[in-house]
């Protein structure tokens, strides 16, 4: 079932999003599924908000992309034979679906497939935000009967460690925050070469607007470090270019209880969106000399880079 919704927002129930205790559910989920072997072959999200960012967010904490969700309106408040109708339609060699959907149809559909008596937990609640059932059933989604699948067991998101495995999924030695991928990172340093020959360099104001800073963001699972820095220049500078393969360095920062390193790319800027375009446009951009970025810049460490790169441009 999705994460826990917020319900101070005001949107459509469609639209509502998830609180931070929802979104950090599914991805303590997401990084258990990965500990226990059990990744799905095939994921299938109700279209609503709350329930497709559970799946987004849950497998991303596995290493594996988003992309690979079906979106499918009929989950959307489904009745148990809906959704039945829905598993239905798995292709025919799918070995582990996961279902992605909203009460009261996923414990409609449990106690109908389940053959024993199900045991409610003391606070009456079978499937809670950010719970997972997890069954064993025919190997024909066509013919899902009543009383033919077992269940195997069911988890809460909340009976499961607050902290994340790091820095790898699979690994409890060390924890932190957020899964691991969050602490690899990466960034571009967007530039252009204007009318009169002189390198120029973007920056952006960092969420708060009290910093000048690069674009830069977690490297989503399933993204080379080049696609998600691209990714995040059009998002918080609205800029699109190309990313060249080689970086002009790195940097570390201390965020979420661990250490992020941030790997910089530089950016040949083709394209600058328009306000109304740009996604992050309340941050404000300026482009400026690589001598005034290496100033303003928060991070001392992207000062050698910027220096670096204007020589490299200009063939010093």
């Amino acid at each position: 079932r999705h994460g826990k919704s917020d319900w101070n927002v005001d949107v459509s129930d469609f639209m509502r999003p998830l609180k931070e205790r929802g979104r950090r559910g599914a991805q303590r989920m997401g990084v258990w599924l990965s500990q226990q072997n059990l990744q799905p072959d095939y994921v299938i999200s109700s279209s609503a908000v709350r329930a497709l960012t559970t799946a987004e967010m849950c497998l991303k904490a596995m290493g594996e992309r988003p992309d690979q969700i079906h979106q499918d309106e009929r989950v959307y408040l489904a009745s148990r034979q809906l959704l039945l109708h829905v598993l239905a339609d798995c292709p025919s060699d799918s070995q582990r679906v996961m279902l992605v959907g909203h009460n009261p149809g996923l414990e409609l559909l449990i106690s109908y497939l389940v053959k024993d008596e199900l045991e409610y937990p003391e606070d009456g609640k079978l499937m809670p935000t950010a719970t997972l059932a997890q069954l064993k059933m025919s190997k024909d989604w066509k013919n899902l009967d009543q009383g033919k699948a077992k269940l195997i067991q069911i988890i809460r998101a909340a009976d499961l460690p607050d902290k994340f495995p790091f820095p790898d999924v699979v690994k409890d030695d060390e924890l932190r925050d957020r899964p691991a991928y969050y602490y690899t990172q990466s960034g571009v340093i967007p530039y252009r070469i204007n009318k009169n020959g002189k390198v120029e360099v973007l920056i952006v104001r960092s969420s708060k607007g009290k910093h000048w800073i690069i674009p830069k963001g977690i490297a989503e699972p399933g993204h080379s470090l080049q696609e998600s820095a691209a990714l995040e220049a059009r998002e918080e500078a609205g800029v699109e270019g190309e990313v060249m393969a080689e970086p002009l360095g790195e940097y570390c920062q201390s965020k979420w209880g661990g250490t992020c390193t941030v790997t910089v790319y530089p950016m040949r800027v083709d394209h600058q969106l328009s306000q109304e375009e740009w996604e992050e446009s309340y941050r404000g951009r300026r482009w400026v000399t690589p001598g005034d970025a290496a100033a303003l810049l928060k991070h001392r460490e992207l000062a050698p880079m910027v220096k670096n790169l204007e020589s490299q441009l200009l063939g010093g």
